[in-house]
């Protein structure tokens, strides 16, 4: 692992982000980091998710709904949804202040924004949803990937959804535009433009940009990153199927046993 750092940093110190035609961790432009999804980690809240992308570790957890305080901030109508995204001290190399900082506020607003079209909170008039996100180890990407893991600790947690939100960004480093940069990619490279979409539908929920793109390069940016939603709600999708065919698998099995008097 440090060997391949070194190499990577030694590349870097060259502008040398892509060498022979693939990028210093060996992926293709179009290829997405490896992905680990467990649904129902946390016990104790109503639903959660632990989401691994690439070198990213993320964990979400969702509570609710439940009864909104103070009351004067309820909604008559609708409930209310609060995001925290947080990223822990030790998640990055340099360790980081505890606490809330202008990103992570940032961070959290437009992650509540993006899943605004899909949440049906006239379902719950007057009540709270909260989602909290903890980002355990950053390699760049931690917004996608945490956009990623509520989407699916909200359908954990049974909160009624139009579809799942699926994300992941796109940028350009050596002049050409790839998938899902890495930490040093990110870093070094000329652009990055994350996105969260409704795959099904198409229906893009966030766009942002940091960097230039062409207009050329930002359509062929965003094809790309739409392609890469779609692979991420497939398996967004096999995660919850897995889950509750276990969950249903268990509940049959006690009952069983209970007609039998074991």
């Amino acid at each position: 692992m440090n060997e391949e750092r070194e190499k990577e940093e030694e590349a870097v110190e060259k502008r040398e982000l892509i060498k022979d035609g693939k990028r210093l961790d060996g992926r293709g432009f179009e290829e997405l980091r490896p992905i680990k999804i467990e649904v129902g980690v946390l016990k104790r809240a109503d639903g959660s998710c632990y989401f691994e992308l690439g070198e990213n570790k993320v964990i979400a957890a969702v509570y609710g709904p439940k009864e909104m305080h103070p009351r004067h901030a309820q909604d008559a109508k609708m409930a209310v949804v609060k995001f925290r995204y947080n990223m822990a001290p030790f998640s990055v190399d340099d360790r980081k202040r505890p606490g809330p900082d202008r990103r992570s506020v940032e961070v959290s607003k437009v992650s509540r924004e993006a899943f605004e079209p899909v949440i049906m909170r006239e379902f719950y008039p007057k009540a709270a949803i909260e989602v909290y996100v903890e980002i355990l180890q950053s390699d760049a990407g931690t917004r996608t990937a945490g956009i990623n893991a509520a989407s699916v600790a909200l359908a954990d947690a049974g909160i009624p959804m139009k579809d799942l939100v699926s994300s992941v960004a796109v940028g350009k480093i050596d002049g050409q535009v790839v998938l899902d940069l890495n930490g040093t990619e990110d870093n070094h490279g000329e652009a990055d433009m994350p996105i969260a979409m409704v795959a099904r539908t198409n229906t893009i929920t966030l766009l942002q940009m940091d960097g230039h793109l062409t207009a050329e390069e930002f359509g062929r940016g965003l094809k790309l990153a739409m392609g890469a939603c779609r692979q991420i709600y497939e398996l967004q999708r096999a995660a919850l199927i897995e889950r509750f065919s276990s969950s249903n698998s268990g509940s049959k099995s006690e009952k069983g046993g209970n007609k039998n008097g074991t």
